[in-house]
């Protein structure tokens, strides 16, 4: 009889540190100090208490309760404008804020994985928006100006939303492989030429003008067989937008954690030098990361030409392409973590109004996003205030190098 081997016992507090010095720990106390900044601003902004507040020290309690009030209704109406109306008379008006809070997070989910995409392989891109733009330029010409069969239709003018982003962030890393600019600096003036080519398109009749309304122009409205078909009926805005966005995590997920492409554009984040050391050609792998990071912010592109009934306008981008920035960073461009955070600006988008009739500035959810990202831009801040342990080191350059040397033996 063998003997029976021995389990060495659990050590909790290198489990519990290592728990601690982790990003996801950092990532959820950053979240609550953004609302807790959020809530601060609330209260000092919020007339009942400031009068309460001269009368602090003969009572407190009061000064307390008005503070407490005001967050609660605060954040209290965020939860009911975002996620679910208890006072709704039917079922349909109690969720339809979850509704518009997946409506709204499904192209910052997908501009946020393109925006990750470029993060994970050391590219700063910034042109989301005008890579957005670009994509809505050419969805709303396939829409709008070409006559298809109703599902071909659909799919042909996602795909040119997809297309017409790619290119743009394509030639970004064209132009750094070739001459070595900042991606950086090209992306944003991009931007700037993108957004004024399609107020240009908008103005001219035979492009993409449809009409003028309010001193605005706007395109013609997508073709019927070429718009989201809507997911809970033509009662509620959620449409096949939020699906696409979903499968998007799907495929980014598979893309940098599974495949050999991503595998290498891992490697050049990791370290450009030793990647083309191990044989990757890295100039390749810009164009080739920043083409694939504008295609997903395609899939936003397409959201915002094919949802709208009443054609684009110049401010259908919403700011997006930015926006796509923090949801990258809060999410640690990992898809589950983007797919979170996508999720909770939606919230926040959709949930504006309904803190604005509560007598509180929308604004203090922008103070919320700020705060948040300014928290996970500074690790070392956040494990002052909480004193969490040091994040645990390895030496990734070793590991990387020896993953690309034994995958290139292989081959």
């Amino acid at each position: 009889m063998s003997e029976s081997v021995k389990k060495e016992p659990i050590n909790w507090n290198s489990a519990m540190k290592e728990i601690l010095s982790g990003s996801v720990t950092r990532t959820l106390l950053s979240v609550i100090l953004g609302f807790a900044v959020g809530a601060f601003f609330m209260i000092i902004s919020n007339r009942e208490f400031l009068q309460n507040i001269g009368y602090f020290f003969a009572d407190p309690l009061a000064s307390l309760r008005a503070a407490g009030d005001v967050v609660s209704s605060g954040y209290g109406a965020l939860f009911k404008g975002a996620v679910y109306n208890a006072s709704a008379a039917t079922f349909d008006g109690a969720i339809r804020p979850l509704t518009e809070t997946l409506r709204l997070a499904g192209p910052l989910i997908a501009a946020g994985l393109g925006i990750g995409l470029g993060f994970r392989v050391g590219l700063f891109n910034i042109g989301g928006t005008g890579q957005l733009v670009s994509g809505i330029i050419w969805a709303t010409f396939v829409a709008t100006r070409m006559e298809l069969p109703p599902v071909i239709h659909l799919v042909v003018a996602i795909l040119a939303a997809i297309i017409g982003s790619a290119i743009v962030g394509a030639f970004v890393g064209f132009l750094k492989a070739r001459t070595g600019a900042n991606e950086v600096i090209t992306t944003i003036m991009l931007n700037y030429v993108i957004i004024s080519f399609f107020n240009y398109l908008l103005l001219d009749n035979n492009l993409l003008q449809g009409a003028t309304a309010g001193g605005y122009t706007k395109s013609d409205p997508a073709a019927e067989t070429a718009r989201l078909p809507a997911l809970l009926g033509e009662s509620f805005a959620l449409n096949l937008g939020f699906v696409l966005a979903i499968v998007a995590v799907v495929l980014y997920w598979w893309l940098m954690e599974r495949s050999t492409i991503g595998f290498r554009l891992r490697a050049v984040g990791f370290n450009a030098s030793a990647a083309k050391t191990a044989g990757i050609n890295v100039n390749a792998t810009y164009v080739l990361a920043l083409g694939l990071s504008a295609a997903f912010v395609g899939l936003a592109a397409a959201n915002q030409a094919l949802s709208s009934t009443g054609g684009v306008t110049p401010t259908s981008h919403a700011g997006i392409g930015f926006d796509a920035i923090t949801v990258a960073l809060l999410g640690g461009s990992s898809a589950p973590g983007v797919l979170l955070a996508g999720l909770l600006f939606g919230a926040f988008k959709a949930g504006a109004s309904a803190i604005q009739i509560e007598g509180i500035s929308p604004d203090v959810l922008l103070i919320v996003q700020g705060a948040i990202v300014l928290f996970i831009a500074a690790p070392p801040l956040i494990r002052a205030i909480f004193r969490l342990p040091p994040p645990q080191t390895t030496n990734m350059l070793t590991a990387l190098k020896s993953n690309l040397f034994s995958r290139g033996a292989k081959r």
